[in-house]
């Protein structure tokens, strides 16, 4: 088997083990979107009203659980990315090892935020609704205490998803032997800056309009290369010969 045989049989091994990454991705993020079509929405920064909706709703606790799941998908994707590009030096591969051990920190920080969110604030806000005439102000207080709580730990789960996404996305452009599309990669790179700014915003301000247009801005670009990963991974091997002949 020539040289060049044997290249273009190990990049198509690659291409093929991207398939599972790609896959968990794009699943994982499609999922997510679609149970978060259910959780009840409204003005989330007027708290008396936003708060009477949340105890209110019957599915409160399963869409959680729901995005939960799906966002442990994205992290297994993710994870499963770094072992498949199999970088074993260089300053990509610790940006790879760097990126994977946010990712799992990302995770930990969402369950966390469920936690918060699809049970902690359920029951202040139950306890609010429910509460005597006299009791309505101390509640009221415990509830925007746990909604603030979860401003600050979806925060920092922000941070550390996008933190992720950027050193990934270093890691994938700076390879010269990787199944991801070089303009892939800039696009992961640019869901990670969405998902620091939504940090930042809705640490300074809460789940604002801006912060509605990150997350739909970080959904979009995230499904588009996704989405292209996906077709690079499933396509015919041999139109992948191309793939270890990338300059930098």
């Amino acid at each position: 088997m020539s040289t060049d045989q044997k290249v273009e049989r190990g990049s198509t091994a690659m291409v093929r083990a991207m398939r599972l990454p790609a896959t968990l991705l794009l699943t994982g993020q499609v999922l997510y979107i679609l149970v978060t079509q259910f959780h009840t929405g409204g003005e989330a920064n007027d708290h008396s009203v936003i708060f009477a909706k949340y105890a209110a709703s019957g599915d409160w606790k399963a869409v959680h659980v729901g995005q939960f799941l799906a966002m442990a998908v994205i992290t297994a994707g993710l994870v499963a990315l770094y072992y498949t590009c199999d970088i074993r030096g260089g300053g990509a591969a610790w940006g790879a090892r760097l990126g994977a051990g946010s990712a799992v920190v990302a995770l930990g920080l969402y369950a966390v935020l469920q936690a918060v969110d699809g049970v902690g604030n359920k029951q202040v806000d139950e306890a609010w609704v429910n509460a005597s005439a006299g009791g309505k102000a101390a509640s009221f207080a415990s509830a925007e205490a746990m909604r603030w709580l979860e401003w600050g730990v979806r925060s920092y789960h922000d941070y550390a998803l996008g933190l992720a996404l950027i050193l990934f996305s270093g890691a994938a452009v700076a390879m010269r032997r990787v199944a991801v599309p070089r303009a892939a990669g800039h696009l992961m790179g640019l869901t990670g800056i969405a998902y620091l700014a939504q940090g930042w915003v809705v640490g300074s301000e809460g789940f604002s309009g801006t912060h509605t247009i990150l997350i739909l801005a970080a959904w979009l670009v995230s499904l588009v290369w996704m989405i292209w990963l996906v077709i690079e991974a499933w396509r015919v091997p041999g139109l992948h010969a191309r793939v270890p002949h990338r300059t930098g």
